[in-house]
């Protein structure tokens, strides 16, 4: 995130409200630009689906289609996502930017292999026709690579480009969905597929301008796998993450106001609709946290540290940690009082505008809304927390949160299930809040001792955690140096080097 974070300052030093409308716009773009494109395609899917004659039925099969591939891309996709986040961050400190493309290719080449494969196992068995089977495992590799392009994305300044996909995906989804249907294809077939143009196309171009900033690769694609032996927890931390921000959705598809859709695919609209509008409310923390948080605090957080490393004076250190803790302080104060504003906004706009909106909102359904919204804006404190914790590299500070968050908000949700809407959405809630709590406690904890964490709880001689990943990983770095040896000879001629 810093590389948005430099950027972003630049466009906030700007005068004028046309600059800092145009910097908050692009990041909102870069940060929720996939999830944004999933709401609003769904949104006009669903009515081109209407505007064609599909039946409920059908409507309702391609929204939990389309859901289950999210949500399992996502799950899927975490468990890597920070792990290839801290070797990306690593390479660059250490100035090996042709060692990132590799991990790239590594992480999706095991994401599509072993989700893949499972998820196929589970469409073949689901009860649905193979057309819609093949058709949701093609927009399950796709979004996997976008959700990992998205990670490696942060360090590309091609803010336009980035819009401009964005931008490209929607009319590509939308008017491949119009042809399709107006040639008389099956809707539930030409509407899925038009998912998987749009998000292919976006996956396409995401990687073209991963191209352009990387340079193509000097090391084994499993050079990455190191790294998941080294900081587990990193792994743990994404699949926790994931398990308790979409855990409570699942067990609600086994609760009593659930619907079987076809086969092995289920829903819960009544819980499900009120849960996705209050997401929506998350947005304004994840916005500000790089435009606020990000670029306000990581100055601050650089020169810190940079005094420990170009030998600092006491005195020097222990005033840039004052200034650094103030500046943090502040800006996640300044997040949550928007987020709190926000969600404010959220509950009374909803109250007196959802009924009117054909969603067939219920008060029933109201009231889940007003719970859920309620738990993402703890969820949003905690998650930036974290974040920030993790900054700090107390990882394993962040795996004790994502942990608690999980468990609480998982058990909670299945205790609740049959106890009545009253009752709904009050598991995620209270798992939000123990989240934030944990995390804030987790943070203040750390930070009072931030000079001992940094100089005294290292090891005195370095410890290399050897597992069974790094040595497949060195296996396959031995394998590639020699290919690629073979290969230099064929080209140079043996003997010769490639500068002769």
């Amino acid at each position: 995130m810093a590389g948005i974070g430099f950027e972003l300052k630049k466009m906030f030093a700007k005068k004028g409200l046309l600059s800092i409308l145009r910097a908050y716009g692009y990041a909102g773009i870069v940060c929720t630009g996939p999830m944004l494109l999933g709401i609003v395609l769904l949104l006009g899917i669903h009515l081109l689906a209407e505007a064609f004659g599909a039946g409920r039925q059908e409507t309702e099969l391609l929204n939990s289609m389309i859901t289950y591939t999210l949500l399992i891309s996502l799950t899927v996709s975490n468990l890597f996502a920070m792990v290839t986040s801290r070797y990306t961050a690593d390479q660059i400190y250490a100035e090996e930017s042709r060692r990132i493309l590799p991990s790239f290719w590594g992480s999706v080449s095991c994401m599509l292999t072993a989700g893949g494969g499972l998820y196929g196992i589970f469409l073949y068995f689901s009860g649905i026709s193979a057309v819609y089977g093949l058709l949701c495992l093609t927009l399950f590799g796709e979004l996997i690579l976008v959700w990992t392009e998205i990670n490696y994305l942060t360090a590309i300044k091609d803010y336009r480009g980035i819009l401009l996909t964005f931008a490209g995906a929607l009319v590509t989804g939308w008017g491949g969905a119009l042809l399709l249907l107006a040639g008389g294809m099956e809707p539930v077939a030409a509407l899925l597929l038009a998912v998987c143009l749009a998000y292919g196309g976006m996956s396409v171009v995401y990687y073209w301008l991963l191209l352009r900033y990387f340079p193509q690769g000097n090391c084994s694609a499993s050079c990455f796998l190191i790294w998941m032996d080294r900081y587990p927890q990193l792994v743990l931390t994404g699949l926790f993450l994931s398990l308790g921000l979409f855990g409570h959705l699942v067990i609600m598809w086994t609760s009593p106001i659930a619907v079987q859709v076809r086969g092995w695919f289920y829903g819960a609209p009544m819980y499900d609709i009120p849960a996705l509008l209050a997401f929506l409310s998350i947005l304004i923390t994840t916005i500000n946290f790089v435009t606020s948080v990000e670029v306000n605090f990581y100055p601050k957080y650089r020169n810190y540290f940079s005094l420990f490393n170009d030998g600092g004076a006491l005195r020097d250190i222990e005033q840039a940690e004052r200034e650094m803790k103030s500046t943090l302080i502040q800006e996640l104060t300044y997040t949550f009082m928007k987020q709190f504003f926000g969600t404010v906004v959220f509950l009374l706009a909803g109250t007196f505008l959802l009924p009117y909106l054909p969603l067939g909102m219920s008060a029933d359904m109201l009231g889940i809304y007003r719970v859920l919204c309620i738990g993402y804006a703890f969820y949003a404190i905690g998650n930036c927390v974290m974040l920030i914790q993790l900054y700090f590299a107390d990882n394993t500070g962040a795996l004790v949160d994502s942990a608690v968050f999980m468990a609480v908000s998982c058990i909670g949700t299945w205790m609740l299930k049959g106890a009545g809407m009253t009752y709904y959405g009050v598991g995620f809630l209270a798992g939000a809040i123990a989240f934030a709590g944990v995390s804030i406690l987790g943070l203040y904890r750390y930070q009072r001792g931030l000079l001992y964490h940094v100089l005294c709880s290292q090891p005195m001689i370095q410890e290399v955690h050897r597992g069974f990943l790094t040595g497949l990983a060195e296996k396959l770095q031995k394998r590639y140096e020699r290919r690629a040896a073979r290969e230099s000879d064929r080209v140079y001629g043996k003997g010769e080097t490639e500068s002769e």
